[in-house]
């Protein structure tokens, strides 16, 4: 079977985010942060955002409210995420971050640019700094979904054993 330059691409590229995901996973563990996938990341983001329930952290994830909860159930038992009754709406508890959260996440994008200064020593800065800008320019304007963001790929870390 002939190979794709196009499909060489797209599995370089998957190959690259995940080489750097599972460097700064590993490095999370060794300071404490064990267990942490990237669909974590992503799902903290969106509820420091506002995405402050299992229905609106899905629908920011693209996912289901059940695929949400789960998450949610990960991150409240890691520590990264508590419930708190809504000031407006007794009945109704509210997701936040909580510092053990927070200093995940700066943790995380420390590590994920320690992980991005190697590969600029190892290619030139100039070069990185290229085509991280072609990709940026390249993305910038991907047709968006109606039906939202595309969702999390199975790769990316189920959020639950």
């Amino acid at each position: 079977m002939a190979r794709s330059p196009g499909a060489e691409l797209a599995l370089l590229l998957l190959g690259g985010f995940q080489s750097m995901v599972d460097e700064v996973h590993a490095e999370l563990a060794n300071r404490g942060h064990e267990g942490v996938r990237a669909s974590h990341e992503f799902a903290l983001r969106a509820i420091d955002e506002g995405a402050d329930t299992a229905t609106e952290l899905g629908r920011s994830l693209a996912v289901s409210k059940q695929a949400a909860a789960k998450v949610i159930a990960a991150l409240e038992r890691l520590g990264y995420v508590e419930r708190e009754a809504d000031p407006n709406d007794a009945r109704r508890k509210r997701l936040r971050v909580t510092t053990r959260g927070h200093d995940m996440m700066t943790l995380g994008a420390a590590l994920f640019t320690e992980v991005r200064d190697r590969w600029a020593a190892q290619i030139g800065a100039a070069r990185l700094d290229e085509f991280q800008a072609h990709l940026a320019r390249l993305t910038r304007n991907r047709p968006a979904s109606p039906d939202g963001p595309a969702p999390l790929p199975p790769e990316l870390g189920d959020p639950l054993p």
